[in-house]
Parts: C-alpha cells; sequence; structure tokens
C-alpha cells in the first residue's frame, strides 16, 4: 500500500489520522463549529459534509463556503463530500447535478479530496469519465460505500474496495453496519486483507456501538483514517476526538 500525501499529512503511515466531521446546516452554523477546530491538535483532517445544507445546489453559496472553511482552517486537508439519502446521507440528489456540485468544488482549489459514492451511478464509463475530470483539477478521490442496514460476505467487502481502485480512487473507504460481533471480525478480516492487496490506503469502520471497537483499533488491521466527532457526529458510533486520539495513542 503506497501512502497518501495531502498537504502535510501522509495518510496511510503510522497510526490512523482522525477525520473531524463538519455537518453545518447553515452558515451561522458553520461559522461556530469553524472557530471550535481552530488549533486542535488531535485533528489531522477535514471532513465538510455538504449534504446537511439546504443550500447545496446554489454552486456560488457553496463555494463561498468552501472560501470561508480554508480561510478559517488553512492548514487542515478538506475532504468535501455529499453523502447521499440511499448512502445515510441528508438529501436526495440527481447525478446531473452531484457531478456539478463536486466538480464546482474540486475546481475552486479549495478542496483537497472529494467523496465519491461506488454507487452513485450504475453507468462506469460515465463514472470514469467524471473520475477523469476530477483528477484533472487535482484534487484526489475518496471512493466510499455505506451501508446502514448489514454487513455483506467478507468478499463482496473486497470485491468493492477492489473495484475502487480500479476506478481510479486514491483511498477507498467502506462503512458497514454490524449485526453481530461477527460482522465486525467480517469487516476488520476483510481490512487486512485489502490493506495487503491494493496499493492505495483503505479506510473501514463497522458502525454503531456494536462497532465502535473497529474505530479504535482499525489501524492494527490496516484502516489509515478514522472518523470522530467535535461538536455532532455524521454517523453512528463516532468518539469525541479527544477520547478517540487517547484510544489510538494507548493502541501505537
Amino acid at each position: 500500500m503506497k501512502p497518501l500525501k495531502l498537504r502535510n499529512l501522509i495518510i496511510g503511515n503510522g497510526i490512523p489520522k482522525i477525520c473531524v466531521p463538519i455537518v453545518a446546516s447553515s452558515k451561522k452554523e458553520l461559522q461556530k463549529e469553524l472557530a471550535q477546530y481552530k488549533n486542535r491538535a488531535d485533528i489531522d483532517l477535514i471532513e465538510w459534509r455538504g449534504d446537511f445544507l439546504p443550500e447545496a445546489g446554489n454552486l456560488e453559496f457553496m463555494t463561498e463556503l468552501a472560501k470561508l472553511i480554508r480561510h478559517t482552517l488553512p492548514d487542515f486537508p478538506l475532504l468535501f463530500t455529499f453523502r447521499t439519502k440511499k448512502e445515510g446521507g441528508e438529501q436526495d440528489i440527481t447525478f446531473s447535478d452531484y457531478k456539478k456540485l463536486n466538480l464546482t468544488l474540486a475546481q475552486s482549489n479549495l478542496v483537497d479530496m472529494i467523496d465519491l459514492e461506488l454507487f452513485c451511478t450504475s453507468n462506469t464509463e460515465e463514472l470514469t469519465a467524471f473520475v477523469n475530470q476530477l483528477h484533472h483539477t487535482g484534487v484526489k478521490i475518496v471512493f466510499s460505500n455505506h451501508d446502514f442496514s448489514k454487513t455483506p460476505e467478507e468478499s463482496i467487502i473486497l470485491s468493492r474496495l477492489a473495484a475502487m481502485e480500479e476506478l481510479g480512487a486514491d483511498i477507498a473507504k467502506i462503512a458497514l453496519m454490524p449485526q453481530t460481533a461477527t460482522d465486525v471480525v467480517t469487516l476488520l478480516s476483510a481490512t487486512v486483507k485489502a490493506e495487503s492487496s491494493l496499493n492505495i490506503p483503505v479506510v473501514t469502520m463497522s458502525m454503531g456501538k456494536l462497532g465502535i471497537i473497529s474505530r479504535i483499533s482499525g489501524g492494527t488491521f490496516g484502516s489509515a483514517i478514522t472518523f470522530g466527532s467535535l461538536t455532532k457526529s455524521s454517523a453512528p458510533g463516532q468518539l469525541q476526538v479527544d477520547k478517540l486520539k487517547d484510544f489510538l495513542v494507548t493502541l501505537s
């Protein structure tokens, strides 16, 4: 697995990097959140969840907010994510609008990474063309897949992560909901195998209370990033960032 460098951060070396989401639903709320992120040594990168904003379809407004985030937090690598409702997000969106939003922010040079859902379209040729457009702007791509109801068998997890790399991912991410402790083991076993077989960093997590152990110990199995919360969480099972940092340091 080849580490990925973003600004001054190297993903895939050392302990898992801590990513903290911004889940503000308005500009005013965003400004309040950003004030809490400054000078935090326990945060490595920021994920901006655009789907929490009702005005996400307003490209000028979203670019304005991206400028605000970058001005306030100039040194943090910034991942932009519009999580669709079918994968646990806040809004539905057409693929055409999904492309316009992500491409606009990629072209702004204000974000470092774009999250793309593996199943955002069934048209592989169209998806490949979009990946090429995004990469042409210089951003990195996190391909992702989320299942909030179940954990599929290990072979399916591995095939999805491999498909992400084949499509041009710079990072492959999967988050699954466990129903049993065995599901958590399945996710961690797949993580070990994916980390050794893929050439890009892998990010995996088992969600909910049952899956918290994967957020703490994922690095032991090869996961390069873990997600914690500072204000509001963006997915079930996220720990507060200060507690998460303590756990990671203890296990390192």
